[in-house]
């Protein structure tokens, strides 16, 4: 019999950890600034029970690793995101579902409220109108209370939700509203919009017209538009039924940017070619006077996720996405696009205050493409936008970290005054670490590196929650 083969994500620093703690007074190396009092959160995978079918990194429970910092000390805790597909694998003390890119589980109990697939809630979190939700694009948010990271149950805007929720929805400074999608593979209509006011009110859903079913992981604001990117991932059962991949990118389909006023009823939406792509992350997008400009990271194709593509057409970008940049003329139709740079990058991110304005400052994580799996992270990079200019922080030898979270300072009067954040994970002494880098001269050594008292695995996407936020005066 010939052994199953084990999934790179269950090895090394993807593999999961087993226990869920609280430890105060961490040790730090450096010292952590007086006036950053917050909590740090990031979510990512972690199966409780060892994975039944083909595992891929997205299949895992979700699980927050939380820091939270105040007068110059941290605590940390994790705790598993407890959604209804974890109970129930938990009271039967085994794996129910499989990998999201198998077929659908049409047999087992429902554990979310749009789709066969298990919601893990393991891929995004975001803080809005004074709540924590924990995000898988597929189904409902979950909500979660601050510090502690307990698990209050799903999230629904008072039954008023009829989409699934974006991994990655918007969060306006200026206006505080939040804009999220949902997107449909099995039947029309396969995007929905929702705005959600800065109170927490979920004021509107409304469809969006697309051909067929598409993977779609993120999107774009500016001050006045919505942008959403129809781009060749496809779902199709009937090439299940024929033994063929699920999922594939079909480069003979159009890739498409889509853009709508923010306030729109759906109807009035106005669509850009592109050169065929696919797009997992978005850094950000602003207006000019006649233009809308996107900066994101860009692949040729979905290779990155492995999937599969239609034909043996190959290119020079495979498991390689690059800083790009998209700029659409409103006024005459016409599209502009291009590198930015051409070193391998993913997670992109940059201080929450310009998003959806025009920000100076961006910051990526170096990818090593030619390490497997293909999300090692070894650098952060930081982009002058203004002077073509980037900085490289290295995590150093056998170090690898993940997506940077900028928190400003308090009384900031520059873009880029404030601080980063990531988790650091070393190969030598397994161990891991949250680093806090002074934005402004990202080449210097850390300001501070909090000491974890256990190993952190890699994630996904994560949040800054000020003190003021947690803990707002009545």
């Amino acid at each position: 019999m010939v052994a199953k083969e084990i999934s790179p994500y269950l090895t090394g620093n993807f593999s999961p950890i087993q226990t869920e703690i609280t430890a105060d007074d961490l040790l730090v190396i450096g010292e952590l600034p007086t006036d950053l009092s917050g909590i740090f959160v990031r979510n990512g995978p972690n199966p409780q029970f060892s994975p039944k079918g083909d595992y891929k990194w997205i299949d895992g429970d979700g699980m927050l690793h939380g820091v939270e910092i105040n007068n110059g000390k941290a605590t940390y805790r994790n705790r598993y995101v407890q959604t209804r597909g974890f109970k129930l694998e938990q009271k039967v003390g085994r794996a129910v579902w499989t990998s999201l890119m198998e077929s659908p589980q049409l047999h087992n109990p429902p554990n979310n409220l749009f789709s066969p697939f298990k919601n893990t809630a393991n891929t995004g979190i975001v803080w809005h109108a004074g709540q924590l939700l924990a995000l898988w694009e597929g189904a409902e948010p979950y909500e979660i209370t601050i510090p502690d990271l307990i698990t209050i149950g799903p999230f629904t805007y008072g039954n008023q939700l009829n989409s699934p929720f974006t991994a990655h929805p918007k969060v306006d400074f200026v206006t505080g509203e939040m804009m999220f999608f949902g997107y449909s593979l099995l039947e029309p209509p396969y995007l929905k919009y929702s705005v959600v006011s800065s109170e927490g009110e979920l004021l509107r859903t409304v469809p969006i017209d697309l051909p067929t079913g598409v993977m779609m992981h993120d999107f774009a604001i500016t001050a006045n538009y919505t942008i959403f990117m129809d781009l060749p991932l496809t779902f199709s059962l009937e090439r299940l039924q024929r033994r063929e991949p699920a999922y594939m990118f079909e480069p003979n389909l159009p890739s498409r940017f889509g853009i709508i006023s923010r306030h729109s009823d759906g109807r009035n939406i106005r669509w850009f070619e592109v050169s065929t792509c696919y797009v997992l992350h978005i850094l950000n997008a602003y207006e000019t006077e006649e233009e809308v400009v996107i900066i994101g990271c860009r692949t040729d194709d979905a290779q990155l996720l492995n999937i599969p593509t239609k034909t043996n057409l190959r290119h020079n970008q495979i498991n390689k996405p690059q800083l790009y940049g998209w700029r659409f003329n409103i006024r005459t139709g016409a599209v502009q696009e291009g590198t930015i740079d051409d070193l391998a990058s993913e997670f992109p991110s940059l201080n929450q205050q310009f998003v959806g304005r025009r920000n100076r400052y961006g910051y990526t994580a170096r990818m090593v493409p030619e390490l497997l799996p293909v999300f090692t992270l070894d650098a952060l990079i930081k982009y002058d936008f203004a002077n073509g200019y980037s900085q490289v922080h290295e995590w150093g030898t056998g170090r690898y970290g993940g997506e940077a979270i900028f928190v400003p300072r308090s009384n900031a009067t520059q873009e880029d005054d404030g601080w980063l954040l990531t988790f650091v994970y070393d190969t030598a002494t397994k161990t891991s670490e949250l680093v806090v880098v002074n934005a402004q001269d990202i080449a210097d050594k850390p300001v501070a590196r909090i000491l974890l008292p256990q190993r952190v695995p890699y994630g996904f996407h994560g949040t800054w929650i000020p003190e003021k936020s947690m803990h707002p005066a009545f």
